[in-house]
């Protein structure tokens, strides 16, 4: 392997001028440092992470903490788009991004061990529920966390504006002369919770009332469970006419569903979902638009910020706004 020392031999200077040509200082000049880096390359010189992480107590390297709670991992589209956004960002800052289990290994049997295993220098986590109680070990650590919509004393947390996005979706489905308007939501989750106060709180200012067996609580990304509530609505003596479902994957559950009964959307019954995943869009499907693009940069900013700060960094919410699709599952009558 080629070494600093070797690459000073070649250039005739020190290591210190080597080592800092090749970190850019502005005490060497343009014409030393272009001869030092051409000679790097035609020796195959390649920095030691390792030493560099030493000597400057930076790995550049981010770890991703990532479990949707539904076992869909990077499958599921919506999360799929956010790390993939966080990941262009990250590296066009400078870092590297290592994905991070709880898995027993050598680092031990916890996701902190595992992050002080890899060197990481900061972390992002992406958690349902069922598990943010691991998540919050980050947060007492002192190793810089940034979390997606999930709420933690002293850490940054990037999550999509759930309160407008529901809103915006039951106002145009009014709109359109909807009155029986059903709702299935998802998990009992901090977003859930926010999604169900919007809407009922838009149905108060529109005076709209909702019978309550119109509200059904069921998991979200999961097709099979929408499709049984679908059924449980239309079941009632008085159906609805408009069904609003956690996400769009669930929609597709439910539309099966409808079409075993003999009824097809938007004629016989409406329907709308929440995400704004790719395929709703071949369909034209009624939906929320959650900007993942947005959010993987606002994490990957919002970590390198409090990375690079340290004990000055002051956590901040960082609410994303999404917008309405109006597309072709919501028939007006």
């Amino acid at each position: 392997m080629i070494t600093l020392k070797m690459l000073a031999k070649e250039c005739g200077v020190s290591v210190a001028t080597v080592s800092k040509a090749l970190n850019g200082a502005p005490d060497i000049s343009a014409k030393t440092a272009f001869r030092i880096q051409k000679a790097a390359a035609a020796m195959g010189y390649t920095p030691n992470a390792a030493a560099r992480a030493l000597k400057t107590s930076r790995s550049h390297n981010l770890g991703v903490i990532f479990d949707d709670g539904t076992s869909s991992g990077l499958t599921h589209e919506h999360f799929a788009h956010i790390l993939d956004s966080f990941k262009r960002r990250a590296e066009s800052l400078g870092y590297d991004i290592t994905m991070i289990s709880a898995r027993p290994g050598p680092w031990g049997a916890d996701y902190v061990s595992h992050v002080r295993f890899r060197n990481c220098d900061g972390v992002a986590v992406l958690v349902s529920e069922n598990v943010a109680a691991a998540a919050a070990e980050f947060v007492r650590s002192g190793i810089p966390v940034v979390s997606v919509d999930q709420r933690y004393d002293n850490c940054s947390c990037i999550e999509s504006d759930n309160v407008s996005g529901m809103r915006s979706l039951l106002e145009y489905v009014y709109s359109q002369g909807h009155r029986r308007i059903a709702a299935i939501f998802g998990d009992d989750t901090t977003v859930t919770r926010v999604r169900v106060s919007s809407f009922f709180n838009t149905c108060r200012r529109l005076k709209l009332e909702i019978p309550d067996e119109y509200i059904l609580f069921s998991r979200y990304h999961e097709a099979d469970l929408s499709a049984a509530a679908t059924r449980q609505l239309m079941s009632l003596p008085e159906p609805p006419t408009c069904i609003l479902y956690p996400d769009d994957f669930s929609f597709f559950g439910g539309k099966r569903e409808l079409e075993s009964m003999g009824l097809s959307v938007p004629e016989d019954v409406s329907a709308a979902g929440y995400d704004g995943i790719s395929v709703g869009k071949v369909i034209s499907l009624t939906t929320i638009q959650q900007d993942t693009v947005a959010i993987g940069n606002a994490i990957a900013d919002e970590l390198t910020r409090a990375v690079e700060e340290g004990r000055g960094f002051l956590p901040r919410l960082v609410s994303i706004p999404c917008s309405l699709i109006e597309g072709a599952t919501v028939r007006k009558i």
